[in-house]
């Protein structure tokens, strides 16, 4: 082999996508010395999104002040580019599920807020464009709260301002943009998620996510009920529908809130970290991709970051080979078009062991070892 993309997302809790590709890239370099190896490291718009995108970019790291989703102050990192006019962040840092402790989690009483005072931040430092991840959220406020801190107000039937959070989608009556900060208007914005899902109803924001986020089956109905209202009213005020757009249940709404006030374009997370990172032309002359992820199944060609590799890779030819900690319906994913899927476990292990990082990147740098040892015997016998 002469060429060789690795493009991993990390082992969540494990090891990170950077790891995985050096114990990779160990592994072939001992069968094919001279093999020109090129690393992606990858994510879906969730964790790791910021990090994937800038590893091929010149930005700087800035800090700030910010709320997290039950309004307490924390310091955050985003990044812009070396031009001054690009941000690149992830509403994880200041909505994300990570933030809180289980006994925290109420999807009722989460807010974006913070993640529109990053945004603030960086329109006061001269940016422009925006690229921003929106997985991992804790919140299912629709991105209310971001939309508070850039100025607009959200009011009940009385003209009481409410406090922008999930249980108060419900009492919306009207929106009032009048002292929305000026330099929005100027802003445009690439949503990276990594759902599909529609704003509410069985298959929306609540009934899927919120769960996970702390919700209690009462209070699912309670936010999908907040969403269907406010879905209603932004198409009477804002004549802007956006039940049905795929990805506007993402981030608990916030992909589809956002719609009818910013400038946005809601994109797949792992195209678009692919297309910054110009993936598609680092194919060409490939000979193999090895990408990867904690666990593989039926959700791995969902919208996920390995379904993008592998359509992309498909287009132009170059086979796919994944490996992962767990591999679930494999027939499922071989039928997706990978040449071969691969479990990195050697035998019985707990999964608290498993997960341990010097154990999973031994399994891994073993199993790659194993997969190009084949590949070089097929070679030398052709």
């Amino acid at each position: 082999m002469k060429k060789v993309i690795l493009a991993f997302d990390s082992f969540k809790g494990s090891v990170s996508s950077i790891d995985i590709a050096e114990a990779s890239s160990k592994a072939i370099l001992k069968q094919f010395p001279t093999c020109e190896i090129h690393s992606f490291p990858v994510a879906d718009g969730g964790e790791g999104t910021t990090a994937a995108i800038c590893s091929a970019l010149d930005v700087n790291e800035v800090f700030c002040w910010a709320h997290n989703p039950l309004m307490k102050p924390i310091e955050v990192a985003y990044a812009i580019t070396q031009d001054g006019t690009t941000a690149i962040l992830e509403m994880a840092t200041t909505a994300g599920l990570p933030l809180l402790a289980s006994d925290e989690r109420n999807p009722l009483l989460t807010t974006t807020f913070g993640t529109g005072e990053v945004i603030a931040d960086a329109l006061a430092r001269g940016c422009r464009n925006f690229v921003m991840g929106i997985g991992g959220s804790a919140t299912n406020d629709a991105g209310i709260g971001m939309l508070a801190a850039l100025g607009i107000r959200f009011l009940d039937k009385n003209g009481t301002e409410l406090s922008p959070c999930g249980e108060n989608l419900i009492h919306i009556a009207h929106i009032d943009e009048s002292k929305v900060n000026p330099l929005l208007c100027e802003a445009s914005f690439t949503i990276a998620c990594d759902v599909n899902n529609p704003f509410f109803g069985t298959h929306g924001a609540a009934f899927v996510y919120a769960p996970q986020k702390g919700a209690s089956p009462t209070m699912v109905d309670e936010l999908d009920n907040g969403l269907k209202h406010y879905a209603h009213l932004l198409k009477d005020l804002k004549k802007v529908d956006i039940s049905n757009i795929p990805g506007a249940g993402a981030a608990g709404g916030m992909g589809g809130g956002l719609l009818p006030f910013i400038k946005a374009e809601l994109k797949p997370g792992i195209e678009t970290i692919l297309d910054r990172l110009h993936f598609r032309e680092a194919l060409h002359g490939a000979d193999l991709v090895l990408t990867g992820e904690g666990k593989l199944d039926a959700q791995t060609a969902m919208g996920k970051a390995l379904g993008g590799i592998l359509n992309l890779a498909n287009e132009v030819g170059v086979p796919v080979i994944a490996i992962g900690g767990g591999v679930e319906t494999v027939d499922q994913l071989n039928d997706m078009g990978f040449a071969g899927v691969f479990s990195i476990q050697q035998g019985p292990i707990t999964l608290e062991q498993a997960m341990k990082s010097e154990v999973a990147l031994n399994n891994i740098e073993t199993t790659v070892t194993q997969i190009i040892r084949v590949i070089r015997q097929f070679n030398s016998t052709k």
